[in-house]
């Protein structure tokens, strides 16, 4: 792509160009956990429906490690962007070097920390007696690699800042392929179980965290990785860590949200066969929603440096532009997906396993679970629209909206009235008001936001 694209041409072609990589690309990185739930769900008859509720007290882990490398990488890139869109190279790159500094140095600290607390986080988490050990199989070597996983996540959105999105979905699908590849070896030729499926998670991530650093110390990329060429700037830090909280907020939500209706699942449901039947079907769920907001996210990924470049530019017309497009594409694909979701519910289950009650079971939950979602894409496209200019405080107070002050309440209080169901109504519940709230706040602000540029 020419240097400066972002600021000229029609804009739905932009988007088209760039988020269709990104969109990919996250498609595909989701195939890293997505492929070993698959796996591991269909791995030795109903042992698999256990170990799949095992493995999803691992998620709110997962998320909150990807919620570090959002802190630090999706904090940068707009600031990144909108630097280039200056014409600001040297800011951009020493952007781009601070995030790659604070991303080791987290990965770093939370590796001895989850090794450390890992079991007790686990039963907090939603672990039980009976799937534990499971739990405790996959998170042994998946913490192992973290510091890749911190990397090739918080890293590859500055290869789209530049506008090389092809690059940036190169990276993931090397990774991804190799993890496809690996599972069936690990788990079953191997016979690792589990263990086989994050032992190929690691080694995928690696080779994506190699890939995205080669590429970010070499000619083709516009900014470059030079840890020791900067000093360090603590007002750069400051400003990455408040733009980087909406999106870090954004995910470890997601954690605090799977570990509240995990622990309210216990807590209503005693039996223990039946209690491991709820956890796994909401695992699945929860893997079901991750299809739908990964394209989006990628979708809002490829859209928000055309917004920043063309608003550090003065181009407020085709960032206003840019913006309403992502919002309506973004609906129109949560919209159809939903639609899917509900004609053909069984289809996505039996991805996962066949064991009929868990079938029946989550084909009822995902008709409560899903309601909102199917508006999910105008909640995504106005709170990366603010992202996208900068506004860190608005992004933040959206994301907070949604997971915190409504659905985490939610969770607690309608059960109290439909017992377990409850938890359930309390996600469509509390996605409709937030998405209701986002809209009416985009319409309010941010136009006035481009007018004081």
């Amino acid at each position: 792509m020419k240097k400066q694209l972002l600021t000229e041409g029609k804009i739905s072609t932009l988007i088209f160009r760039l988020s269709l990589p990104m969109i990919i690309a996250q498609v595909i990185n989701l195939l890293y956990n997505m492929v070993d739930r698959i796996y591991i769900g269909n791995y030795n008859g109903d042992e698999g429906l256990v170990a799949i509720g095992g493995v999803g007290a691992c998620f709110p882990i997962i998320i909150i490690i990807s919620a570090f490398s959002a802190l630090f990488g999706m904090g940068g890139t707009p600031l990144a962007a909108i630097a280039l869109g200056n014409k600001d190279k040297e800011k951009a790159e020493k952007i781009l070097n601070h995030s790659f500094i604070l991303l080791t140095i987290i990965a770093l600290i939370l590796m001895p920390i989850l090794f450390i607390f890992k079991e007790d986080i686990l039963y907090a988490f939603g672990a039980n007696s009976k799937n534990i050990q499971y739990a405790n199989d996959y998170l042994n070597i998946y913490i192992i690699g973290t510091l890749f996983v911190m990397l090739s996540l918080g890293l590859n959105q500055y290869i789209t800042c530049q506008g090389k999105a092809i690059y940036a979905m190169i990276s993931v699908i090397i990774g991804a392929v190799l993890n496809i590849a690996l599972d069936p070896l690990f788990i079953y030729t191997f016979e690792m179980g589990v263990k086989g499926a994050a032992l190929a998670t690691i080694i995928s991530q690696g080779v994506s965290a190699i890939f995205i650093v080669y590429f970010l110390r070499s000619k083709k990329s516009i900014i470059k990785i030079k840890p020791f060429a900067y000093k360090i700037d603590l007002k750069i830090i400051k400003q990455v860590l408040l733009l980087g909280l909406s999106p870090f907020i954004m995910q470890s939500t997601e954690a605090l949200v799977q570990i509240t209706f995990n622990s309210q699942i216990k807590h209503y449901i005693t039996d223990i066969n039946e209690q491991t039947m709820y956890l796994s079907a909401m695992t699945i769920m929860i893997s079901i929603m991750s299809l739908i907001n990964m394209p989006l996210q990628g979708l809002a990924q490829g859209t928000q440096p055309i917004i920043s470049q063309n608003y550090g530019a003065g181009l407020l017309d085709r960032a206003k532009e840019a913006s309403r497009k992502l919002i309506l594409y973004c609906l129109i694909f949560s919209f159809s997906f939903v639609g899917l979701l509900y004609i053909f519910p069984g289809t996505f289950v039996k991805m996962f396993n066949n064991n009929s009650d868990l079938i029946d079971l989550t084909k009822k939950l995902i008709r409560i679970f899903f309601i909102g979602m199917m508006f999910m894409g105008i909640q995504i496209g106005c709170q990366n629209s603010f992202l996208a200019l900068g506004k860190s405080k608005i992004s933040l107070i959206l994301a907070i909206l949604r997971k915190i002050i409504l659905l985490i309440p939610l969770t607690f209080i309608l059960p109290l009235f439909f017992q377990s169901t409850g938890i359930f109504i309390a996600e469509s519940s509390a996605d409709i008001l937030a998405i209701s709230i986002t809209l009416i706040a985009y319409l309010c602000l941010f136009k006035k936001y481009l007018n004081n540029y």
